[in-house]
């Protein structure tokens, strides 16, 4: 399996050098084991080394901060803490579960589904996910940064039944503003894109991101635009984030959340009700969850089908319909996600 480093690239054009600065959090964030398990009080471990080696870490301290020092058990820790169970993946747990090379159309662009278009924009994210199904994606050759732009750009250009560009990486919002909108404007320009829908989780990550630029950006463009982030235990929220959140809301986004489904941080009707009311707390619609895709590493986080249904069906006996997110499966090949629950 190749090494997959961080890429800053991306950030690296912006001209707030500020401490604060969210280029500056990224680039501080942890970025080996030993110093994570430093961070958090935590015992040294070297069990999960070999899987650091083949994944690396990327955590940004904001995020760390919101975990519980010498828990090694902490929900948002697991998300990131490379594990030797990464090492023990089954056959079918395989590099490309969703067959997404055999979606590309462009460099950078895929093709999924009637009308929409899926823009890996970079390779950068802000924490490297340890469930990530994009963990062997071949970002160099599939030429999504620079001049890689430009044909991505001509390939939605010229399929007139594209109405939808969904960003995505790696994290596009590691991109910073000044070549954002540039790529916007853009996309504005081809009659046939009417929606701009942008996943991320940078404003749960590294809040600061969500800056005046861009939500000025976002409020100015005439495409609907549609932020899905991505959040998947309760802890995740702190007043920063809910701040960012409240930035977005106040551009007139639609905001929606999407998890995913895993064992030992999420997999019980209390955890993701909790989830579900904190998001509609602070105006984020739970939009889907996701059942995990098997990619290779991943199978430790695996929970059933049944018992996926079982939680959504104790979620629909205590909470409003709109507060049930949709339980869903990306299957390969198929015309659209395939609904569980």
């Amino acid at each position: 399996m190749k090494i997959l480093t961080h890429s800053i690239e991306s950030v690296g054009a912006e001209t707030d050098t500020s401490p604060t600065s969210w280029q500056q959090q990224m680039k501080s964030a942890i970025r080996d084991l030993a110093s994570l398990r430093k961070t958090l009080e935590l015992p040294p471990d070297s069990t999960g080394e070999s899987a650091e080696a083949t994944f690396s870490v990327f955590a940004p301290l904001p995020f760390v901060n919101r975990m519980k020092q010498g828990n090694p058990n902490d929900p948002l820790l697991l998300q990131l803490l490379p594990s030797s169970l990464e090492d023990k993946s089954p056959p079918h747990f395989i590099t490309d579960p969703l067959a997404e090379a055999d979606a590309i159309v462009g460099p950078g662009v895929l093709k999924k589904y009637t009308g929409r278009a899926l823009f890996i924009v970079t390779g950068a994210c802000a924490i490297h996910c340890r469930y990530c199904f994009r963990r062997e994606f071949p970002y160099a050759s599939s030429s999504v940064l620079g001049s890689g732009w430009d044909e991505a750009v001509a390939a939605i250009a010229a399929d007139d039944s594209i109405e939808e560009v969904i960003f995505s990486g790696g994290d596009p919002l590691t991109v910073v503003d000044e070549r954002l909108n540039a790529l916007i404007t853009r996309l504005e320009k081809i009659p046939h894109v009417v929606r701009l829908r942008i996943h991320t989780r940078l404003p749960i990550m590294i809040p600061d991101r969500v800056t005046t630029e861009l939500t000025a950006m976002l409020a100015a463009t005439h495409l609907e635009v549609v932020v899905v982030i991505h959040a998947n235990h309760a802890n995740e929220f702190d007043r920063d984030v809910d701040a960012a959140i409240g930035r977005l809301k106040n551009a007139g986004v639609v905001l929606l959340n999407q998890s995913v489904l895993l064992a030992g941080i999420n997999d019980d009707v209390d955890t993701l009700a909790s989830l579900s009311k904190r998001l509609l707390q602070v105006g984020v619609l739970p939009y889907y969850l996701h059942q995990l895709d098997q990619v290779v590493g991943t199978s430790h986080f695996e929970v059933s089908i049944a018992r996926g249904k079982e939680i959504i069906n104790q979620m629909r006996a205590q909470l409003s319909g709109f507060a049930v997110p949709r339980y869903v499966q990306e299957i390969a090949g198929e015309p659209n996600k395939t609904v569980l629950a």
